[in-house]
């Protein structure tokens, strides 16, 4: 769902029931799984003679959606199901597979994990109902008389769940959020040695900007639904969501698009500089106003700029790309960014998934040239990212797609919380600023958790 914005942006908020099947990858195996079981196997592979060989993750979405062909109902909001979930940061190695795997994996989560979501609630919060949602699913032996009556079916079991008094667990904020005590994957001594080893590679000559992270976890007792309350009060932005999966759980509230396509539209809105909000009007407006005129912070977010415009010049038609909005600043509960606006027709012979293998990941979390700055970033974090850094969103069974970039989100699993933050490093960037633009940007989701940990349920 989306919190911030008029009814163009925040109007609906949707909850998936049930989903038809899931897409998993793990590393090079990718399953296809229906009614709890792995109906299908796939090896990520080079090798086209072997019949179960796929390019990636991806190739078995783009399968099992082709066999999806909606009907337009005027009314109803832009999704009215699809696939949706999450591409991890390490599907790099699919898509350049020069970039070396780093040597440790310190999460354990998969690089892919999609739901085919065919029943939804919808929430629409300008009308005040709530419309349920099932496509009729014609499967080879029905016929549409019978997909019709079982669709009408669980329509009318979800409106029988609705119907029933639903269990009242409510909850006391305390007066002040708990402090937990967060430990980061790098000591803040490796940090800085990691943003002087960047800044030799950019003398060098072999990049302009790499993304250098780190990651903060704790343990906690909270569920992923308190989280993503906590996190809808914290910090509302315009891509809220949680995913709760098989073993682990993502909450976010991400601010940035990682790519959005509608009717062959296609739109990206890169965020990089970023300063803390001033605790008065007077002091967040001469915030902003240094904000905009650090020409460190200019010269990396117009960098980041071109990088958008030729990812989608690789898959949008020729001389369609522009730059719609060029550095505004927008304010979200902790911090304030500059944002700019890339947009694109995407080619007749280019599909959603070219779309999203061409402007994956985003040059905001990997730096410019993009491979070379990846093949840094593995040697100096030494560890997976897991959904850091990736993104989160769906394609749509009417063919749009709608992404955001995985920050400002927690990983949830084994009674762990982690939240991962980075920075793009140039030139003159000091390790002690770097730092604390991690610190900044992770504040608002470290607040939703320990906010999150410390709610008094009533019994």
């Amino acid at each position: 769902e989306s919190v911030e914005g008029g009814e163009h942006l925040g109007r609906y908020s949707f909850v998936g029931c049930n989903p038809r099947a899931i897409i998993r990858q793990d590393g090079s195996r990718v399953e296809l799984i229906e009614n709890g079981k792995v109906t299908e196997a796939f090896t990520v592979s080079r090798d086209s003679a072997d019949p179960r060989a796929v390019k990636d993750g991806l190739e078995v979405v783009e399968r099992v959606m082709r066999k999806f062909h909606p009907v337009t109902v005027p009314g109803l909001p832009r999704f009215t199901g699809g696939a949706i979930g999450f591409i991890g940061y390490e599907f790099i190695h699919d898509v350049e597979p020069v970039v070396p795997r780093p040597p440790h994996d310190e999460l354990g989560v998969p690089t892919m994990y999609f739901l085919i979501a065919d029943q939804l609630m919808i929430f629409d919060r300008v009308a005040q109902t709530i419309t349920i949602l099932v496509n009729a699913v014609l499967e080879d032996s029905a016929s549409p008389a019978e997909a019709y009556e079982n669709a009408m079916g669980e329509i009318e079991r979800l409106v029988s769940l609705l119907e029933q008094p639903a269990e009242h667990h409510p909850i006391t904020v305390p007066d002040e959020v708990p402090s937990l005590p967060f430990k980061s994957n790098v000591s803040k001594e490796k940090f800085f040695a990691n943003v002087e080893t960047s800044k030799k590679y950019i003398t060098a000559g072999d990049i302009i900007q790499v993304v250098g992270s780190q990651r903060f976890s704790t343990a906690i007792k909270a569920s992923p639904m308190d989280v993503y309350r906590a996190a809808r009060s914290v910090n509302p932005s315009p891509y809220m969501f949680l995913l709760e999966l098989n073993g682990f759980s993502l909450v976010g509230a991400s601010p940035e698009i990682h790519v959005r396509c509608e009717d062959r539209q296609v739109e990206i809105r890169p965020i990089a500089g970023t300063r803390p909000r001033g605790k008065t009007h007077e002091a967040d407006v001469a915030l902003e106003k240094e904000l905009l005129a650090d020409p460190k912070e200019r010269a990396e977010h117009v960098m980041l700029v071109d990088l958008a415009r030729n990812d989608l010049g690789r898959v949008c038609d020729f001389g369609s790309v522009v730059v719609k909005d060029l550095m505004i600043i927008e304010r979200y509960s902790h911090v304030m960014h500059i944002v700019s606006q890339v947009e694109g027709t995407l080619s007749a012979e280019r599909s959603l998934y070219d779309l999203m293998r061409a402007t994956f990941p985003a040059g905001t979390l990997s730096g410019a040239p993009k491979i070379r700055a990846m093949q840094i970033i593995s040697e100096l974090e030494q560890t997976t990212r897991g959904s850091y850094g990736g993104a989160v969103g769906y394609f749509s069974f009417n063919g749009n797609l709608d992404t955001c970039i995985t920050i400002r989100t927690a990983l949830i699993k084994d009674g762990k919380a982690y939240v991962q933050a980075g920075g793009g490093w140039v030139n003159d960037s000091t390790p002690e600023a770097e730092f604390q633009e991690t610190v900044n940007k992770s504040k608002a989701m470290l607040k939703a958790v320990a906010m999150a940990e410390g709610f008094l349920k009533a019994p």
